[in-house]
């Protein structure tokens, strides 16, 4: 407090400062004026700026209103007291100066534009230039004025982590730069979007203006959020209408963890709410994410369309936003768009205005609560057919003219609406959109997106033509959709946390592929046969490396985010929750599924609010199970067990049980530190049943928690054999001693029906894998399949098949291959004789009577043509002739493809030619697909490559079909080598177009890589690695393990196959 001896002195000082800020105000509008009058840079500046944005510098008017509110003084006269005239003089000095000082900067500006013209490089001026990550690449973008925060970085000097652009104040709450953090950092909230975008077709580009409620919770001179390659124009903060705006000091884009800074010149208060206002222009880029743009061709004409991926981290490309899943809000959208385009979004349209020059505003309905990673829109000029649910949901399909006018997208339409039904009865809460809209487009980096009330597919995953399409290609499509209206509730209604649980979305989604196909076709069986070859088996493949990763994996960074989107997270995750389901009982596990939605809706869950809630539905029905204990090492641990049951020699009735973690390559297991330690216990639900010839005995449980068990077991003989696992509900794999072994395949040629199907199918996976990995001699799963030629059912043979495949890759390019071909050979023949080949009959019926049965011709087919029958190779040649000599397909849909490809390897280039000239011609999809697959079918090493270097034209092969092009011809033997050099040669040209988009990098590298095996191949696989060190490094560290493995096996056991081969055919 003042004394008051010295309050006359400070009244004084007080009045001085008074006076001498009404001086600085007036002053400053001077110079404000004089500007705007008299600077050579004035009449430019707008050009100018533009420019400079397109050439990657970052400076801005200094004097542009748009930064913050500056108060002005409109007083005009002002009394000169004595006292003051030193204080004036000085103040005549100083706008001396600072007029020297815009003349200097005006002249830097005009540099500046000279070296940037407008529209540099394809971009028009204004727009972030391609590839750059913010206004320019590398550097981050910054705008602040003359009275601005003096801490902000000099405008064009790249701000890193470590270099400060805005420092904290004394008084700020948090520490350092919160920029630089992989997070945000939770002070702000978004609570709603009010989002107006006006797209430019005709040069790609779009402005967007966004308009943020945001609250705050604690408080913070700094608003960081999201945005990524756009061009923030203007920035504004305002509390409301009374308190008026809050002055910003300045704002900058920071590329290195993709966020626009806005640094303001005072503090947010807590619990307050304010506005943020953005404007902004972007491109519609050429690429496979954000908003990008897509074509196709319609009466000879091409024609354009823009839509969005945002999933997981690129909405901030399209718009800045608070781009992490837990910041869940409200959005408004408007879209202004020439009147020839419509444009959708994941609301209804509310209202549209008509303009007069040919442009038209749509309106939508505000959304519910949600994340930013499935808000979608699209800008297109398709048309739609559409149904109504009996909860009165609109269901449309929008798809280019031409095949909504072919009823291409009919089929999808019909089940969208029964499966909304279904899950709307199996999960007892309503879909809460009034309309979901599929959308069919040409170019997609994936199958489908979930998008809430805006599902996008690429056409080859939902337009389907009955009269070219195959059952495979029609279960592609049945449960690709299945999928993504499972993620209406599972992901879009209840949403994970962060993204290392992204499983508890995609577990689920990718098992409801299965459960949802049980409910349109009940005599598939899907969910308990056809999840075992296409999930389970496949998974456990990939999670047997000493290099896979848990299902819950921490995220830390951007890129981090990348990599959990794998088969792990979908297969693994669904294979687990098929596992909980089994142990818990179906009808417990539903009603915990539904109290998990109901609780959640709207909001946020992690993996231990399922598990909670999941307890609690077995509590009510008197089970005490601790369902976070037991799925806690199943999804923490990465791996599996697998369960070795062993008879005890000295105990009547007696097993002994031990569990361990299954590694294909016991020396990646024991070279990599992190597994020398054999610590891995898993609670395991062992279900085990004990049979004979003619009789099993009823199903019972093992809790097995502990590495070694020994356990009593009832009715169990010499002559009896044990099962475990039963159905393969659990994920774990089951070993025997041989004994066991031998009296599994005595029971299975004897007498296989007394197995289930599952049982049969599980047990070829598991012998041919434990052989892979050395738990089993070679000629145990070989011994297994000779049952086969009296198997009747489609699922072992595909399991069969399946394991068969990379076996026979490790072997196509040995000197004895023969006899391992010719082996093959024999198991299929008497059943290709027996079922022959199916008619061709068009009777507009995809789902045939006997789904099962067609499809086990066709595996049999394909065995038979992949490994030489000669009746098989024949079949198909006159097929294929025949429909070259008159130009009519005669071809059975369902074996079209093994057609195709058997007809380009055996026969010449004209061939191959003609399949070229009709994968140009035909406008079907599934067509479209299979004939590009059969060219790389063709042994012709220069026909090969040349379709590698024409896959990379986007014109001719779709970007997201190229990388299946590479993958196929790499498993062609003829071309693996090809393969193999291209993708070396074009790693750059492949990492810059699939880089960011999920699943594609490593898609590629293990498809390309996966069948190399010799010492020679693995050398070039890790020289290549270091010459691109850290890009793409969980992919490259997989496919290395992989090479090596296959390498090891090569040199262990591969002489010990072919010496018992050389026996088992001579016998």
């Amino acid at each position: 407090m003042a004394l008051d001896g010295e309050q006359g002195e400070q009244e004084e000082e007080k009045k001085k400062k008074k006076k001498k800020k009404k001086r600085k105000k007036k002053k400053e509008e001077e110079e404000e004026g004089a500007e705007k009058s008299s600077s050579p840079f004035a009449a430019t500046m707008g050009e100018n700026e533009a420019a400079l944005r397109a050439s990657g510098r970052g400076l801005s008017d200094p004097w542009a209103d748009s930064v913050g509110v500056r108060p002005r003084t409109t007083e005009r006269h002002i009394t000169v007291h004595r006292r003051l005239v030193l204080a004036f003089a000085v103040s005549i000095v100083a706008l001396l100066a600072v007029t020297m000082l815009a003349v200097l900067l005006s002249l830097r500006f005009d540099e500046c534009g000279a070296s940037a013209a407008p529209g540099a490089d394809g971009v028009p001026a204004g727009f972030p230039p391609r590839g750059g990550n913010g206004s320019f690449p590398g550097s981050s973008r910054r705008h602040h004025h003359a009275g601005g925060d003096p801490a902000l970085p000099e405008a064009g000097r790249e701000a890193t982590p470590g270099t400060p652009s805005a420092q904290p104040s004394e008084e700020e709450p948090e520490q350092g730069q919160p920029w630089t953090q992989l997070r945000l950092s939770g002070h702000l909230k978004p609570l709603h979007y009010n989002l107006m975008l006006t797209a430019f077709m005709e040069n790609f580009t779009f402005s967007g203006e966004v308009n943020v409620e945001i609250a705050c919770r604690n408080a913070t001179r700094y608003v960081v959020l999201h945005a990524s390659r756009v061009a923030v124009e203007k920035v504004q903060v305002a509390e409301d209408r009374v308190a008026g705006a809050v002055p910003v000091a300045g704002f900058f884009l920071y590329p290195q963890t993709q966020v626009l800074v806005v640094v303001l010149n005072r503090t947010l208060d807590a619990q307050r709410n304010y506005n943020l206002k953005i404007i902004y222009n972007a491109l519609i880029e050429n690429e496979l994410l954000g908003f990008f743009r897509s074509s196709y061709v319609l009466h000879g004409e091409r024609r354009f369309l823009g839509v969005t991926q945002f999933s997981p981290t690129h909405a901030r490309k399209a718009f800045p936003c608070f781009d992490e899943p837990i910041y869940k809000a409200t959005f408004k959208i408007s879209i202004k768009h020439q009147a020839t385009y419509l444009s959708l979004s994941n609301m209804p349209v509310e209202t549209s205005v008509f303009e007069e020059d040919g442009w038209v505003t749509d309106h939508f309905s505000q959304t519910p609560l949600m994340s930013t990673y499935y808000l979608a829109w699209a800008i297109c000029n398709f048309t739609f057919r559409e149904t109504t649910t009996k909860s009165g949901v609109v269901v449309r399909l929008y798809a280019r003219p031409d095949a909504i006018r072919r009823g291409s997208g009919d089929y999808a339409l019909h089940i969208t609406k029964r499966l909304i039904e279904f899950y709307e009865d199996y999960f007892k809460v309503p879909y809460s959109l009034p309309k979901l809209d599929l959308l069919a487009v040409p170019k997609h980096p994936y199958a489908a997106m979930e998008n809430w009330g805006l599902s996008i597919f690429v056409e080859q995953r939902i337009l389907l033509d009955p009269s070219v399409s195959s059952i495979s290609y029609l279960l592609d499509v049945t449960m690709v959709i299945v999928h993504e209206i499972c993620h209406q509730w599972f992901g879009d209604l209840v949403t994970p946390v962060w993204w290392e649980d992204v499983w508890l979305k995609e577990g689920f989604a990718h098992y409801f592929e299965f459960v949802g196909t049980d409910y349109l076709y009940p005599g598939w069986n899907m969910e308990k046969q056809r999840f075992l070859t296409d999930v389970l088996h496949e998974v456990m493949l990939l999670d047997g490396l000493a290099s896979s990763h848990p299902v819950s994996q921490e995220v830390l960074r951007a890129t981090d985010i990348d990599r959990v989107f794998d088969w792990i997270a979908y297969k693994k995750g669904a294979a687990l929750i098929r596992m909980l389901a089994n142990f818990m009982g179906h009808s417990v596990f539903q009603k915990g599924l539904q109290d998990y939605l109901t609780i959640h809706k709207y909001g946020n869950a992690a993996r231990n609010d399922l598990w909670n809630t999941l307890s609690e539905a077995l509590k009510k029905n008197g089970k005490y199970v601790n369902i976070q204990e037991v799925m806690d090492q199943w999804t923490l641990q990465m791996g599996y067990p697998v369960i070795t049951i062993l008879g005890n020699t000295t105990a009547e009735n007696w097993i002994i049980i031990t569990q361990q973690h299954f590694i294909y390559d016991i020396n990646a297991k024991t070279k990599a530190l992190t597994h020398q330690n054999n610590s891995y216990l898993w609670q395991i639900p062992l279900t085990i049943v004990v049979g004979n010839r003619s009789h099993v005995s009823s199903e019972a449980i093992i809790w097995v928690s502990n590495k070694s068990e020994n356990h009593r077991i009832t009715s169990l003989d010499k002559g009896s054999w044990l099962l475990g696992n039963i159905n393969q509900t659990g994920y774990f794999r089951v070993n025997y001693d041989l004994r066991n072994w031998r009296l599994l395949i005595d029971q299975l040629i004897r007498n296989h029906e007394v197995l289930s199907v599952s049982n049969r199918a599980g047990l070829i996976d598991d012998a041919f894998s434990l052989a892979r990995a050395g738990y089993l001699p070679q000629n145990i799963p070989l011994e297994i399949i000779r049952y086969l030629s009296e198997e009747k059912d489609f699922l072992p043979w595909h399991a069969a098949s399946r394991a068969l495949y990379p076996l026979d890759k490790l072997l196509d390019r040995m000197e004895k291959y023969n006899v391992f071909n010719e082996y093959i050979l024999k198991q299929v023949a008497t059943t290709y004789i027996k079922l022959g080949w199916p008619k061709n009959n068009f009777n507009g019926s995809l789902v045939q009577a006997s789904y099962q049965h067609e499809e086990l011709r066709r595996e049999v087919i394909m065995l038979a043509c992949s490994f030489g029958n000669k009746h098989c190779h024949q079949q198909a040649s006159t097929l294929i002739s025949d429909w070259i000599s008159s130009n009519r397909n005669r071809i059975p849909l369902n074996v079209r493809d093994i057609v195709y490809c058997t007809g380009v390897s055996l026969l010449d280039e004209d061939v191959w030619e003609f399949i070229w000239m009709k994968f140009h011609s035909t406008t079907a999809v599934s067509e479209k697909k299979i004939l590009l697959e059969a060219l790389t079918c063709s042994d012709d090493r220069n026909l090969l490559n040349r379709l590698l270097n024409l896959s990379l034209n986007s014109e001719v092969v779709l970007d997201q079909d190229a990388i299946d092009v590479i993958i196929h011809v790499a498993r062609n033997p003829h071309g693996r080598d090809l393969a193999w050099k291209f993708f070396r040669d074009k790693w750059k040209i492949l990492n810059t177009r699939y880089g960011e988009a999920l699943f594609m990098n490593s898609k590629l590298i293990s498809g390309v890589t996966e069948f190399l095996n010799t010492e020679g191949e693995l050398k070039e696989l890790k020289n290549f690695m270091k010459n691109y060190n850290g890009v793409a490094a969980a992919a490259f560290s997989r496919a290395v393990e992989t090479v090596e493995a296959n390498v090891r096996w090569k040199m262990l056991y591969q002489d010990e196959l072919f010496q018992w081969l050389g026996k088992a055919l001579r016998h």
